[in-house]
């Protein structure tokens, strides 16, 4: 056991980066699913019942599912092995792009957190969020995911007027895709009721 040890030890950096970046992907995969599953829950009160019943049961459940078992380790893995990779190069803590990165960290903690709370709030029937609303706020981790990394990359390195740049690019788009994802959901809808009306009429003068 001792030779095993002092065999990993001068790779320890390593093992720890390795794990840091799994629990990175896990705990984004987690936040990015469950924040779509929080769409479909509130587009399902424009359901029927028993349609809106049963489909709310079954998000709640994913939801659960994927916060407890999923995006919860995800995110305990990330910040543990992050405790790990720093402990094995104190020295890193001096840097300014470490600080940047943390504060974003703090801020990906406080999404995290409030998705949860989202969920409580969605299964008590006290959530207001519309599915706009929500696919809205599902973009929010993206802006951070995106300016970690490059942070982790470039490091003292990073180009600033390019970040900032491609953050507001990122930005302006996916404010405009949101939008035009709405506005062609209102003319299908729009569509479909006419559709619809033209049947009933149809039915109507047939009768």
């Amino acid at each position: 056991m001792a030779q095993f040890w002092s065999d990993i030890a001068p790779q320890a950096y390593f093992w720890f980066k390795a794990f840091h970046i799994i629990g990175v992907v896990v705990w984004f995969a987690g936040l990015f699913y469950l924040v779509r599953l929080f769409v479909y829950h509130a587009e399902a009160e424009k359901e029927p019942e028993p349609a809106k019943g049963i489909l709310k049961k079954q998000y709640e459940l994913m939801e659960k599912r994927l916060y407890n078992i999923i995006t919860q380790p995800g995110m305990y893995v990330t910040v543990a092995m992050a405790i790990a990779v720093i402990s094995t190069e104190p020295a890193v803590l001096k840097s300014w792009w470490l600080h940047a990165k943390l504060a974003l960290v703090a801020l990906l903690l406080v999404y995290h957190f409030y998705c949860g709370r989202i969920m409580k709030k969605l299964e008590a029937g006290e959530c207001e969020w519309t599915g706009q609303q929500f696919r809205a706020l599902n973009e929010a981790p993206t802006l951070l995911l995106v300016t970690i990394v490059m942070l982790a990359v470039f490091k003292n390195s990073l180009p600033l007027n390019w970040t900032g740049g491609l953050i507001l690019a990122l930005i302006v788009f996916m404010a405009a895709a949101i939008q035009l994802y709405a506005k062609k959901r209102r003319h299908d809808q729009e569509k479909l009721r006419q559709a619809q009306s033209q049947v009933a009429t149809e039915l109507v003068s047939n009768s």
